[in-house]
């Protein structure tokens, strides 16, 4: 599967962004999905995943302000971005991993096998 993300921008705390990533090939449904983030300076971190179910997961900082979605019939997945922060400032990554569990999700970058090819957020103070 190959991934293109875009949507990144510069925002006001406070403000919103949703990240659009758009994947190829016919098993999208069979893929989890994920959203990690890199912060200069700092090792890419996990933000969010998606099971194959729409089971969700996120990391502790962003839950209750970030939404991932996931259209499988148009091949897509989806970060919304809600009363960001400076500290959310990142380039933002979306990755996939085959699996043939239903449930399954990976938070891990390493268990992700395709990555797009990131996505800038700036959030001004």
């Amino acid at each position: 599967v190959q991934l293109q993300a875009s949507g990144g921008g510069l925002v006001q705390a406070g403000g919103s962004l949703t990240l659009p990533c758009a994947a190829s090939g016919r098993t999208f449904s069979e893929y989890v999905m994920g959203w990690f983030r890199q912060a200069p300076g700092k090792e890419r971190e996990f933000v969010a995943a998606i099971s194959r179910t729409a089971s969700t997961y996120y990391r502790a900082s962003v839950k209750g302000r970030f939404i991932i979605s996931r259209n499988n019939a148009r091949n897509t997945v989806a970060l919304q971005m809600n009363s960001l922060k400076p500290e959310d400032t990142a380039v933002y990554y979306c990755a996939a991993q085959y699996t043939n569990s239903g449930d399954r999700s990976y938070i891990a970058a390493r268990d992700y096998g395709a990555w797009g090819q990131g996505t800038q957020v700036t959030v001004s103070s």
